[in-house]
């Protein structure tokens, strides 16, 4: 506050020195300067926030003194102000008569008190809404030196009252209608002041809180804390924003969360005078903040265990992934026990299960210690069959479908656990254990539920899993069912064959695929080699490539082609979806194979069935093989001295898709050569290309001379044969033609003599190979065939002897019409000779060949197991 004029007298001041020494205190320090920083002093005072100024008016109504305060309030300086008429300078033209009516009465000695507007001068005003200042004058009547009246002017600024008056009602809405808890804390840390709100939580009247400090409110640790950041912020005035304060309330033990924003506050000169407190309850938020994390990391943890749990198909990996999910995320320590009958491929019944059967531990995981778990009794290890009593929550989890919990024991390193029984269609698998050591948080509701889920979808997963096994195993078998058992045999040819399913070669659960292979011995010494590969897994697959192994058989029985095998086999294998299966489309030939080719094309893909086959068929006294490919990788072959090639076999068409005839291409094979034929699982897979496994294999077929057994060990263990992506199948065969003293063949010309002739050579050769015992039953049945072929055939007629493991004898001739037995009456004179043959040979048959047919039967060699029917006995059976 600036000096009152040194001309004014201070005769009219009651106080006397009193007023001089005020004034004197005042005016010491800074003087105001011309900045318009105001005067302050601590501990501070109104004159901080109000601005007050003065000036003098003179015996002649003009201004004679000019405070610096009055300067920096009218924006007039001293120079400009003094000698002026108030009233003239300062009041508006409709105002100034009654100005100086008021004038004259001040200066006649009365005192005057009232508003006066103004006018500011155009440097104050940036608004010209503002240019009309408010001023509230107190005019004290004083006389000069001389003794002549004068006036002394106190001037206070109207819009700082007004303002104040504002910042009053607004400081007064914050604490008396705030809806959060406010305090005013001083530089001691103790509350000035509390409003209604933070009163009502924390009991009393606002009154009753001053003078208190946080660790009235507060627990010593959280108060410790608290109080350090106070003076941190009363020290920086740095403001804290969400500092999370725990605590109770006065009458309850539930633990209570605030948020309190801090600032420090400052007086109207700047100074720091306390800090502001501004708290808010979230407990409820953060309750509800709890539940959302909960909730979201029980949704990762789901969606966890739906990308983690089922990758695989065994029962054990399966387990393992459960617990790979849950640990350490959910709990401490997890078990998984499976029923042992499960694991060992037994049918579980449906419903509930025995809760006291037998269960083995399957997987273990732990979070704080490697040892055994138990929840009761003793620790059971890994791997481990055992069964829990009757009475325990483990047994009844199992009997009752629900989840248990069970407390931990005194002592022990287990809070507790919970136990949830593994249910998969309203069947029980298996029980899971979660548990939670000492220290953490216990399960609660939504744990509980968590869990149950966790342990439905994991048992999903076994029980496909299971299913699965069952399904493989019975593939399996089907399909080594249907394989030609241990090592074929051949005439002209050594076998060795290798088949490898997918699971055999990884060790780990791999659906059975649909490759097969096949020798199948035909008449003449001759051997149909057959390789294929059903397109698909599982059991559909091996169903469709037994049957379509069943139609190989059967077809090379009837001695067609090698083409023509491949055409009826792609009929049939047309058929497989076809209602009534591939029995009605073999049995009704073409036409029902093709209605089923042409059912409706949004027919259901899965009953689609292809494949690829190679057939081959081998002459060992030729040595010439006749091939047909339906879609199939090429034959390989490796003659001595020279390196692997691959055949160039047209490649068809696979089974199924119809519509493109197979070719044939006859190969003169050496002696001493060596065929393979195989399936695409031995030379490709995802690492290796079908080109570069191809490539692989017929660099591996070096030494065509080595022991076929172990020809075959070295492509597997060359190959890429562990990949167990897909089956293999692989069939090597080493030529060995007849020799030509173990054939013998005559042309005999169509006349009666011709079966005399054939009787003489068939016992001269029989004779040569030191056969003997079979000359008289040979001589008879070459008899009746060359005879039938003179009455039934036409042009000339050849006999072929032909010597291996057994004696083959064959008649040709020119004619097409194949023989039919049929049985003789009593009083019939004909017609007994094909019984005849029938009852004397181990096998007989009839096929057409390029240029007719041939009659052949089979007798076995004398030594062997196979015992030869006596002519004569045979002769009167007839009769």
């Amino acid at each position: 506050m600036s000096g009152i004029p040194a001309k004014a007298t201070e005769s009219e001041d009651s106080s006397g020195g009193a007023r001089s020494g005020a004034v004197d205190g005042l005016c010491s320090g800074d003087a105001p300067s011309g900045d318009g920083m105001w005067q302050s002093s601590p501990p501070g005072s109104m004159y901080d926030y109000i601005k007050i100024a003065s000036f003098s008016i003179g015996p002649d109504g003009l201004v004679d003194q000019w405070s610096l305060r009055a300067e920096q309030i009218f924006g007039i300086p001293a120079d400009r102000a003094v000698g002026v008429d108030p009233i003239e300078a300062f009041i508006e033209p409709v105002r100034r008569e009654r100005g100086q009516r008021k004038m004259a009465e001040i200066l006649d000695g009365r005192e005057w008190t009232g508003v006066v507007p103004f006018r500011l001068p155009d440097s104050l005003v940036s608004d010209e809404r503002d240019r009309e200042g408010l001023a509230e004058v107190y005019v004290m009547p004083t006389r000069t030196e001389e003794g002549e009246k004068a006036a002394v002017c106190i001037v206070v600024d109207v819009r700082t009252l007004r303002r104040i008056e504002t910042d009053l009602a607004a400081s007064q809405a914050i604490f008396g209608q705030s809806p959060f808890g406010f305090l005013l804390i001083d530089g001691d840390l103790r509350v000035r002041r509390a409003n209604q709100r933070f009163a009502s939580i924390f009991g009393g009247t606002p009154d009753e809180h001053r003078g208190k400090g946080v660790h009235d409110y507060l627990p010593r640790g959280e108060a410790e804390r608290v109080a350090a950041t106070l003076r941190r912020v009363l020290e920086s005035g740095n403001s804290i924003t969400d500092m999370h304060v725990t605590g109770h309330v006065p009458g309850s033990d539930e633990r209570r969360h605030w948020s309190v924003n801090l600032y420090r506050v400052h007086s109207g000169s700047g100074r720091p005078i306390g800090i502001a407190w501004l708290g808010t309850d979230i407990t409820a938020r953060r309750a509800a903040a709890r539940e959302a994390a909960a909730a979201r990391r029980n949704l990762a943890l789901l969606n966890e265990a739906g990308a983690r749990i089922g990758n695989s198909l065994d029962l054990e990996t399966t387990a393992r992934e459960l617990l790979d999910v849950v640990v350490p995320g959910f709990c401490d320590l997890a078990t998984v026990d499976l029923y042992q009958g499960l694991l060992a491929g037994d049918e579980t019944p449906p419903g509930l299960a025995d809760g006291s059967a037998e269960v083995r531990r399957v997987a273990f995981a732990s979070a704080v210690s490697d040892a055994p778990f138990s929840s009761s009794g003793e620790p059971v290890k890994l791997g481990a069959v055992h069964h829990y009593p009757f009475n325990s929550a483990c047994a009844d989890a199992l009997r009752t479908a629900r989840p248990q919990k069970v407390p931990g024991e005194d002592g022990g390193l287990v809070q507790s656990t919970l136990a949830v029984p593994m249910v998969a269609h309203d069947t029980v698998v298996g029980l899971v254990q979660f548990a939670r050591t000492k220290g953490s948080e216990p399960f609660g509701d939504r744990d509980r539920d968590l869990a149950v889920e966790l342990a439905a979808r994991a048992a999903v997963c076994i029980d496909n899993a299971r299913l699965y096994r069952r399904e493989h195993e019975r593939a399996l078998i089907l399909q080594r069912s249907l394989l030609p058992p241990g090592d074929p045999e051949a005439s002209g040819l050594d076998i060795a064959c290798r088949y490898l399913p997918g699971s055999m070669a990884t060790g780990r659960s791999s659906e059975v695929g649909g490759d097969w292979f096949d020798v199948i011995e035909l008449p003449g010494h001759r051997t149909a080699l057959v390789v294929g590969d059903v397109m698909g897994r599982g059991l559909r697959a091996a169903v469709a490539m037994g049957e379509l192994r069943t139609a190989v058989r059967t077809l090379a029985q009837l001695d067609l082609e090698p083409a023509e095998v491949l055409s009826q086999l792609d009929e049939i294998a047309r058929g497989l979806g076809a209602p009534g299966g591939p029995s009605q489309a073999f049995a009704g030939g073409v036409q029902q194979a093709t209605r089923a080719a042409r059912r409706p094309r949004e027919a259901d893909l899965s009953e689609v069935y292809l494949a690829t086959c190679v057939y081959a068929v081998y002459d060992s006294v030729t040595r010439r093989c006749t091939f047909a490919n339906a879609g199939h990788l090429p034959p390989v072959l490796v003659e001595p001295g020279e390196p692997a090639l691959m055949l160039d076999v047209p490649p068809g068409m696979p089974l199924g898709v119809g519509g493109e005839p197979f070719e044939e291409v006859e190969v003169e094979l050496p002696e001493g050569a060596l065929l393979a034929l195989y399936t695409d699982g031995l030379v490709e897979s995802r690492d290796h290309p079908l080109d570069e496994g191809l490539q692989a294999f017929v660099s591996a077929l070096t030494d065509p001379s080595a022991p076929l057994e172990d020809v075959c060990d070295h492509v597997l263990n060359t190959l890429d044969t562990h990949h167990g992506e897909d089956d293999i199948a692989l069939l090597m065969a080493r030529v060995q033609g007849l020799p030509a003293e173990s054939v013998g063949d005559w042309t005999l010309p169509r006349e009666p003599r011709s079966v005399g002739r054939a009787r003489e050579d068939a016992r001269a050769q029989l004779l040569a190979w030191d056969l003997e015992p079979l000359v008289d039953t040979t001589e008879l049945l070459v008899s009746e065939l060359v005879t039938n072929a003179l009455r039934y055939g036409e042009g000339e007629i050849r006999l072929r002897l032909l010597l291996d493991r057994t004696l083959v004898c064959e008649v040709w001739d020119a004619g097409l019409v194949q023989p039919r037995r049929r049985r003789a009456r009593d009083t019939d004179e004909g017609g007994r000779g094909l019984q005849l043959v029938g009852l004397l040979s181990a096998a007989w048959g009839s096929r057409r060949t390029p240029r007719g047919k041939t009659v052949w039967f089979e007798l076995p060699l004398p030594g062997t197991d196979t015992t030869l029917t006596d002519p004569a006995e045979a002769l009167l059976s007839l009769f």
